[in-house]
């Protein structure tokens, strides 16, 4: 746990190069929720860069357990607001899992997952994985290249078990894509059955995010999907093989958020503008100058408050690499994305998405109209917060008018096929198309009962 506490001396204030002018702020004394992953880093750096205190803000860092735990935090008010899955603020609010209106001023970063096998499952894998000149493996690995390993496994009357870190995580969204880009069912969800394994072909459980190495090693499960720093984890401890990044699955997708509660929003105003400002330099830092401070960064992150993980583990996918094998690393620049691409702005596109893959997969239960998927995501996702932000950091001289996408309307420009996978386009402005064109997945009229699927 990490406090500010007041008392900087002018010498501090001068060696600032713009202070921010402090809002009037209608609370100050703050705790913020994450889970150990190096993508909650923007929290880091606005507390130990002193962002926080320059907008007068008085921080208390907290990591929790697990996911519910953070989630339950901010709806009680226990915490203030926390580094969230992208999901969790969507479900909340549509109320699946648990009913509260959270919102997100502020996307906190984009890729930074990967899935990772076991080294019995690697090795079964292999043989017919497509290999370049110079004999390692060509990626992106697609599951097709899984399927005779599930079905060994179920030859030998063995279920196939991944983990993932929730529910309504992008984690276990992306590795249902994989899996089923391939040709793998990875289960349905129903009101009365929430397991989501209802047709699996691979069963998929929760696992928190730094339990995932220990529990593969522990042979109850055969992969995961999970941020870093815990794929690179599994390959330095070896006893597992990252197969595939989500840079690779889908370019530059959306990764996690920073989730208040709408009344947080209304009732201290000034005080979610000073936040998102905070945040905002923070994610500046850590991309300005191609990342040059990012090694710094990595010594923040290492420490037991925060990450906890060996510099080297963490700096193995944030300095712009990532390994797959031992001695098999190579270049993925935008493997972490903190602020390049607009990637701190809040589109409706990214809360459609994951609006589309929880009614892809059960977890709303029954079709919605494309109205319905806008009208969810501008209740969840506030841009109009993070632009009054971003303006008064421009006018301050604390960052670049250039920087940010003033005329958008909340939606970015289609995915192009080629930078997905499964080669799917995705336009965020047409859902019900993008779930019809989804080989696998819940289509119109379709909804999942204990018999399997029915309609449509």
């Amino acid at each position: 746990m990490k406090t500010f506490f007041l008392g900087l001396t002018a010498a501090f204030a001068l060696s600032t190069p713009a202070l921010a002018q402090p809002l009037n702020l209608e609370k100050d004394e703050l705790t913020f929720g994450f889970i150990k992953l190096t993508d909650m880093a923007p929290l880091a750096v606005a507390y130990e860069n002193g962002y926080f205190l320059d907008e007068g803000l008085f921080v208390t860092l907290e990591a929790q357990a697990n996911w519910k735990v953070l989630l339950d935090g901010v709806i009680s008010g226990q915490l203030d607001g926390a580094h969230m899955l992208a999901g969790q603020p969507l479900a909340a609010t549509i109320g699946y899992g648990t009913q509260a209106h959270i919102i997100t001023p502020f996307s906190m970063d984009l890729n930074g997952n990967g899935i990772t096998v076991s080294n019995e499952v690697w090795e079964m894998m292999k043989p017919g994985i497509p290999k370049m000149a110079d004999g390692r493996p060509q990626h992106p690995i697609s599951a097709e290249h899984l399927v005779p390993v599930v079905e060994q496994f179920r030859a030998d009357g063995k279920p196939f078990n991944m983990g993932q870190v929730f529910p309504v995580s992008t984690h276990n969204y992306e590795l249902r894509y994989w899996l089923a880009a391939g040709g793998l069912h990875p289960g349905f969800y129903s009101p009365d059955n929430v397991t989501g394994q209802i047709s699996a072909d691979v069963f998929l459980s929760v696992t928190p995010p730094p339990q995932m190495p220990a529990t593969l090693e522990a042979g109850t499960i055969s992969g995961y999907a999970v941020g870093e720093p815990w794929n690179q984890q599994a390959v330095f401890k070896g006893i597992g093989v990252p197969v595939i990044t989500d840079y690779q699955l889908w370019k530059n997708n959306p990764e996690k958020v920073f989730g208040i509660t709408a009344e947080f929003a209304e009732r201290y105003p000034n005080t979610t503008l000073a936040v998102t400002k905070a945040l905002i330099r923070a994610a500046i830092w850590l991309d300005e100058n191609d990342n040059a401070n990012r090694p710094e960064a990595v010594e923040i992150l290492s420490r037991a408050e925060y990450v906890g993980a060996d510099y080297d583990v963490i700096a193995n996918s944030m300095t712009g690499f990532f390994e797959f094998e031992k001695g098999d690393k190579r270049d993925i620049p935008d493997f972490n994305v903190f602020f390049r691409y607009y990637a701190t702005y809040p589109f409706y596109s990214d809360a459609v998405w994951y609006l589309t893959q929880m009614r892809r997969w059960g977890q709303i239960a029954e079709d919605k109209t494309d109205a319905w998927y806008d009208q969810m995501a501008r209740k969840v996702y506030k841009p109009a917060i993070y632009l009054e932000a971003a303006r008064m950091l421009v006018d301050e001289g604390l960052a670049n008018e250039a920087a940010f996408p003033w005329d958008s309307d909340g939606y970015k420009a289609p995915t192009p096929a080629a930078d997905i996978i499964d080669g799917i386009g995705y336009d965020g402005r047409t859902p019900n198309a993008y779930l019809e064109s989804l080989p696998i997945g819940l289509k119109t009229g379709q909804i999942v009962t204990g018999a399997g699927v029915e309609g449509g």
